[in-house]
């Protein structure tokens, strides 16, 4: 006899209540997926450095044209609110302190993978594309490239491209700034 289990499926105001009700902490590293708490990866020190080396990059070159957060929510949809490793943001002057950033504030998200990025390029990635996020970088640690998705719909990104090595890489909303793939790997 086969047992079917049962998914419970939360929406983002029931994941906020489990941690006003310390159900869930802060200390816990987890995210809201299509309705599911995922626990995320411990954090490699290659990882974290790749993140601080792209906060230091895009801080320097984008200034006051952005808010950048790193590694703090945004919320895609009722049931979605994943935590990119950075998100370019449109200013604020609240900062957000009212609400979570929504689909229309972002002009980029980053993900950084070592460990995760098969979840990433398979799970989050077509998540951003549903969500009409503009465009999103995939920068893969393990072999030093850096997608680029741009054109979402809603089955997907219509267009991918790969940088490498000493290729540049134009940030969205701001044509006249540019990285290279070498800088954002410390090189």
């Amino acid at each position: 006899m086969t047992v079917q289990l049962l998914r419970r499926k939360f929406t983002v105001q029931q994941y906020h209540k489990m941690f006003e009700l310390g159900i869930l902490t802060e200390d816990e590293r987890v995210e809201l997926i299509r309705g599911e708490i995922i626990e995320m990866s411990p954090i490699g020190t290659k990882h974290a450095a790749c993140v601080k080396c792209l906060n230091k990059l895009l801080s320097s070159k984008l200034r006051d044209k952005v808010l950048i957060a790193i590694q703090d929510p945004v919320e895609l949809s009722d049931n979605s609110q994943p935590q990119p490793d950075v998100a370019l943001l449109k200013p604020r002057d609240d900062f957000y302190a009212d609400a979570h950033p929504k689909p229309q504030d972002i002009f980029l998200l980053i993900e950084v993978a070592d460990s995760t990025i098969i979840y990433d390029r398979e799970e989050k990635i077509p998540l951003y594309a549903e969500a009409n996020i503009i465009a999103v970088w995939l920068v893969d640690i393990n072999e030093q490239v850096v997608e680029v998705y741009q054109q979402p719909t809603a089955t997907g990104y219509q267009f991918m491209q790969k940088f490498a090595g000493g290729e540049t890489l134009s940030i969205p909303g701001f044509s006249d700034v540019t990285i290279t793939v070498n800088e954002i790997f410390g090189r």
